[in-house]
């Protein structure tokens, strides 16, 4: 499904603080405004809260909703720093419903895009860091982090704080 993995990381969020503030980490490097996000795990994970949290961190108002049904929500970033999609494939029940959609145009434009459920959609463009989440008996997050292109190297080196990887 992707390309070689360049590099992955490991974190443990304790609780939901520590999921916003590695989204402020995220939100400050500049290589996120034109990053492919995919955020996996099992439903209830976390994946919308941490979009929630980094579309907040960018200074987004208003609601910020799952796009489960509605399957993309756009999003303006304020202060001209351009265009954020998030994007949300679980009810897909073919592969090429994405493209189909025309989903593909949206990928090719500059800006942010933030993936829930990418493996419900073929052959969609390679992302640059995919985000793992599952849960922990603690109702902590054990999170997983793997850049698969330079520009997800530099968001994974953004997110990591001393002592918080493992």
């Amino acid at each position: 499904m992707h390309a070689s993995i360049l590099e992955t990381r490991f974190a443990t969020w304790p609780d939901e603080a520590a999921c916003a503030a590695a989204a402020q980490r995220l939100a400050v490097e500049p290589a996120t405004l034109h990053a492919t996000v995919e955020l996996a795990g099992p439903l209830g994970a976390g994946k919308t809260t941490f979009v929630r949290h980094l579309l907040r961190a960018f200074g987004v108002r208003g609601r910020i909703k799952s796009p489960s049904y509605a399957v993309v929500e756009p999003y303006e970033l304020p202060a001209g720093r351009g265009a954020a999609w998030h994007f949300d494939f679980y009810r897909f029940e073919r592969g090429s419903e994405w493209e189909d959609a025309g989903f593909r145009d949206l990928f090719a434009q500059p800006g942010l895009k933030l993936v829930e459920w990418a493996e419900h959609a073929r052959d969609l463009p390679r992302c640059d860091l995919r985000i793992e989440l599952s849960t922990r008996q603690d109702e902590g997050r054990d999170v997983r982090w793997a850049a698969f292109s330079e520009r997800g190297l530099a968001l994974i080196d953004a997110v990591s704080t001393a002592g918080a990887e493992r």
